[in-house]
């Protein structure tokens, strides 16, 4: 990769801090009571699921998923596969998956469909970033952080060849990004 990569910030940390706020009180008023297990895809909803989790104010159980997507480059093919199951039991629990963006659809709808053969009580999506003019398949997305059209996301979990991940804002990328008169030998 040439030249540096561009980010600018589209969504602050306190955006986020405040969205996440609001998701966790509406998650406890929907499951107070019940039985709740949150269940993370790794890598990405790492630093989603934490803040999450604390921000909900009822019990629950926490567990991962990791899933390997195939296809060339930044596009999927909708082949999935898990390369890191559930560990706990998920039977008559409600199940709430958590992602860090949803856009094709195709590893949400894989998912829910592994997990629904663990027979939870029900199974819910929460993401905190929602491409919707991205969506190949019909996965319904029932908490939703922001609602993102276009661009290339990293930041606060996201990531771009496992960079940027700690940043605490969400940015696009423009990768390699040469700014106009940019020479390499500048560097």
């Amino acid at each position: 990769m040439s030249g540096k990569d561009q980010l600018t910030e589209i969504i602050s940390s306190d955006a986020i801090q405040h969205r996440i706020k609001e998701l966790g009180q509406q998650i406890t008023q929907d499951y107070k009571g019940r039985p709740l297990v949150m269940i993370g895809i790794l890598k990405g909803a790492f630093i989603f699921l934490a803040d999450l989790c604390r921000a909900v104010e009822i019990d629950m159980e926490i567990d991962f998923v990791r899933l390997h997507s195939y296809g060339s480059g930044m596009e999927s093919d909708g082949k999935v596969r898990i390369t890191k199951d559930i560990e706990l039991d998920i039977s008559g629990k409600d199940v709430i998956v958590v992602e860090d963006i949803v856009d094709t659809g195709y590893t949400l709808e894989y998912l829910i469909e592994v997990l629904k053969l663990h027979k939870p009580a029900s199974v819910k999506i929460c993401c905190l970033i929602d491409k919707k003019e991205r969506r190949k398949v019909d996965v319904q997305v029932d908490y939703v952080g922001f609602d993102v059209k276009k661009g290339f996301l990293v930041g606060y979990g996201l990531d771009y060849d496992e960079r940027y991940r700690h940043l605490p804002a969400i940015y696009h990328l423009v990768p390699g990004y040469e700014p106009e008169g940019y020479c390499p030998s500048d560097r």
